[in-house]
C-alpha cells in the first residue's frame, strides 16, 4: 500500500536482521485515521501488548505479528522453557483468530527440533516467510474475487447501464489487516485497478469503528469510492437493491463453512440471504480451522474490555483527538468481539485456492 507516496507494509524488521538488538516496526492502528505513527516493538512482552491492545488487529497480521514475537523471545532466551512460556503467552493475547495459533505452533515445529544456538536466525527467518507467504496468499485472493466481481458486475443489467456496483463490508480486512494486500478488500481494489465502477460501503462497526477508522482511510488512500455508514443501515440497502454483494474477512472459518467475523458480520448475512444479495467471506488458507465443524458451539468468542463500548476516539473541533465518555455513569456494558454466521447463509468463500461454497471447502485439502 502507498502511503503519502511511500510504500509500506503493516509489520517489518529492522535491516540488522538476527543482529542482537533487532526490533520489528508496526503501523499502530490505534491512531489511525488522525494520526500515522510507526511504533517500534523490541521484545516479546511489547508484542504481546501490541496485539492485546489492537495496535496490530486483523487474524494474517496477528498471527505475522505473533511469528515475529516468537522470533524477539528468542533475542532474549533460546531455551526450551522460553520457547514454551512464549508460544503460550502469545496464545492467550488473542484467543479467537485460529492465524495466531497457527504461527505459533510452525515456529514451535521448526525451533524445537533444533540446536539452540541456530534457534535466533531461524526464528527471523521463517517470520519474515510467514509475512511474505501472506503478501502471496493474499494477492491470490484479490485475483479470484477480481474474477468474481466481475462476473457479477456483468450480469447486473443496472450496472451495465451506468450505475456503480456497490459492495458492502464490514469491519477491516484490508491491507491493515494483513501484512500488505488485505482479504476482502483485496478484489476491491483488484477491481478498481481494472476499472470496474466500484462503490464500497462501509460499515462503521462498532464499538472500535474499524470500519470507519481503517477501512474508509484505507480506500481514501487507494482512491476508491466508498460511503461509511452505520452498522444498522446496511439491511436498508439491501432492500432497496443498492447492495450488488457483501465482502468480509474471517478471523476463523470452519471446515463446514462457517464465518466468525467481527460481531454484526451476523446480522448482515442475514439480511443478505433475506434479499437475495450473494455474501461472500475472502480468507487466507491459515484462517481456516480444520479441527472446528460448528462454528457456534466450538468458536470461543473474545469478550473484550466494556471500556471500548463506554468511550469514543475522535477529532474535536479544535484539531485535538481525544476520548468521550458516551455512555450514563455506573452503565453495565457488554463487548463480544466477534459472532459467526453460519454456512447455509455463506454464499462462497474466496480463497488463495479459489471461489467455493461451503460444502466444497475441504475440496481443497
Amino acid at each position: 500500500m502507498i502511503i503519502n507516496n511511500q510504500k509500506f507494509r503493516t509489520i517489518w524488521p529492522n535491516d540488522g536482521m538476527a543482529v542482537g538488538g533487532s526490533f520489528v516496526s508496526i503501523i499502530d492502528q490505534t491512531k489511525l485515521p488522525h494520526t500515522f505513527k510507526i511504533v517500534e516493538i523490541n521484545n516479546m512482552s511489547q508484542m504481546i501488548v501490541a496485539i492485546k491492545t489492537m495496535q496490530v488487529r486483523g487474524a494474517p497480521l496477528i498471527g505475522a505479528a505473533a511469528a515475529y514475537g516468537i522470533a524477539l523471545a528468542m533475542q532474549e532466551d533460546c531455551s526450551n522453557e522460553h520457547l514454551h512460556l512464549a508460544a503460550t503467552q502469545l496464545i492467550q493475547s488473542r484467543p479467537t483468530a485460529v492465524n495466531l495459533r497457527w504461527a505459533v505452533e510452525r515456529m514451535k515445529l521448526l525451533l524445537l527440533p533444533m540446536p539452540t544456538a541456530l534457534r535466533l536466525q531461524a526464528a527471523w527467518e521463517e517470520a519474515a516467510k510467514i509475512c511474505e507467504e501472506d503478501v502471496l496468499l493474499n494477492q491470490a485472493i484479490g485475483q479470484h474475487g477480481l474474477s468474481l466481481i466481475q462476473s457479477l458486475h456483468a450480469q447486473d443489467l443496472n450496472v451495465q447501464n451506468g450505475r456503480q456496483f456497490n459492495i458492502l463490508t464490514h469491519c477491516n480486512a484490508g491491507w491493515l489487516a494483513t501484512v500488505d494486500f488485505g482479504t476482502a478488500l483485496a478484489p476491491i481494489y483488484a477491481a478498481h485497478d481494472a476499472g470496474v465502477n466500484v462503490h464500497v460501503w462501509v460499515d462503521e462497526t462498532r464499538p472500535r469503528n474499524q470500519g470507519a477508522s481503517l477501512t474508509a482511510w484505507e480506500l481514501a488512500q487507494h482512491g476508491v469510492p466508498h460511503t461509511v455508514i452505520s452498522d444498522n443501515a446496511g439491511g436498508h440497502l439491501m432492500q432497496h437493491g443498492q447492495v450488488d454483494m457483501v465482502i468480509v474477512g474471517a478471523d476463523r472459518v470452519t471446515s463446514s463453512g462457517d464465518v466468525c467475523n467481527k460481531i454484526g458480520t451476523y446480522l448482515k448475512a442475514l439480511a443478505a440471504f433475506d434479499n437475495h444479495v450473494p455474501f461472500y467471506a475472502a480468507v487466507p488458507s491459515p484462517t481456516i480451522d480444520w479441527t472446528m465443524l460448528n462454528g457456534v458451539q466450538e468458536i470461543e468468542i473474545e469478550e473484550r474490555d466494556g471500556r471500548e463500548v463506554v468511550w469514543m476516539t475522535g477529532m474535536l473541533a479544535t484539531g485535538e483527538v481525544a476520548e468521550v465518555n458516551i455512555l450514563p455513569v455506573n452503565t453495565r456494558v457488554a463487548n463480544p468481539a466477534f459472532d459467526v454466521t453460519p454456512a447455509r447463509l455463506v454464499t462462497g468463500i474466496i480463497t488463495e485456492h479459489g471461489v467455493f461454497s461451503p460444502s466444497q471447502l475441504k475440496s481443497i485439502l
